[in-house]
């Protein structure tokens, strides 16, 4: 077993495993090391964007109020210090424009993740959160900076010329171009879609309806995105003879559960956690999604498929 142990404290580089970083991922700037000392660079990932950027170069901030309740949505982690300066020079910002009456609280990990927010002093020392704080020994002053601003233009009201600033990149191929595929595949005799295991013919409030269905990898659709939802549950309106949709995968009643097999063959089952507020009637669940085929000396293609469930009565007593 191999054990690697790194000291917290250090402001100085080691060689050893700086030698290794240079040969494996290039030598960091000398503007990187500038921007962040007295911190020693390990890694400079600021720098690095294969295949992806490493770390996030656009952050969002934001402040929501209720009433007299100001919620600072923080992307990453404050150190105590650090989240009783900044909810102070908010609470301060408001109070300079007359809303002395505004409760500030601290709502961390929201939007992105940043990793660590040390105050100046903290990033001095440099232990774990310091280390862990990747924009320099200034991060809390710029994220002070822009949440004032943000408690000024509330206070004002002028939210609206504040500008919305460059959008963060959204990476598509994130995980897919990391972790490639494998051909989906259907037992023999089955599709995509079809149902291994019904629905029973009736259930009560408060039961669980389950369907299990012939799956694919859940990342197709990822890549595909031409459906919205893994699933839905509908219900059946005689009214209109038609089927309207009360759930999806958004919804806290449902759960959808993926189990993958062998040799590119796996399962999808749904439920249904019904709920006391759920009207009797007739009811079905639908299960969307995508399969990854691929013919020899062909490139693989992601084709769509829907799988329904037959219908089941819901019935209160």
């Amino acid at each position: 077993m191999l054990i690697i142990t790194f000291l917290i404290g250090k402001t100085e580089g080691d060689p050893f495993w700086d030698t290794i970083r240079d040969q494996l991922l290039g030598k960091p700037s000398e503007e990187i090391k500038e921007c962040h000392k007295p911190k020693p660079i390990l890694l400079h990932t600021g720098e690095l964007s294969i295949p992806h950027p490493w770390h996030p170069d656009i952050v969002d901030v934001q402040i929501i109020t209720l009433g007299s309740l100001a919620i600072t949505a923080i992307p990453g982690e404050l150190t105590t210090m650090s989240g009783r300066r900044l909810r102070e020079a908010v609470q301060a910002e408001f109070s300079l424009y007359g809303m002395e009456n505004m409760t500030v609280v601290i709502s961390g990990l929201c939007n992105v993740y940043t990793h660590y927010i040390a105050t100046y002093e903290e990033y001095q020392v440099q232990r774990y959160e310091a280390a862990s704080t990747i924009y320099g020994p200034h991060t809390l002053s710029a994220y002070i900076q822009l949440f004032r601003g943000l408690a000024k233009a509330i206070a004002t009201d002028t939210v609206a010329n504040l500008s919305r600033g460059p959008e963060p990149p959204f990476f598509k191929q994130l995980i897919t171009s990391l972790i490639p595929n494998t051909v989906d595949r259907a037992p023999i005799g089955r599709t995509f879609g079809d149902v291994l295991q019904p629905a029973k013919l009736e259930y009560r409030v408060g039961e669980v309806a389950e369907v299990v269905f012939v799956g694919a990898n859940p990342k197709n659709s990822a890549e595909k995105r031409t459906h919205q939802t893994f699933l839905t549950v509908e219900k059946y309106e005689a009214t209109s003879a038609s089927w309207q949709t009360l759930y999806n995968d958004a919804s806290w009643e449902t759960r959808f559960h993926w189990h993958k097999g062998l040799l590119g063959q796996s399962n999808a089952t749904i439920e249904w956690h019904i709920p006391d507020t759920a009207q009797p009637g007739i009811y079905r669940i639908k299960y969307f999604g995508h399969n990854r085929k691929q013919d020899i000396l062909k490139p693989a293609v992601i084709l769509s498929f829907e799988g329904t469930s037959s219908a089941f009565e819901v019935v209160t007593t």
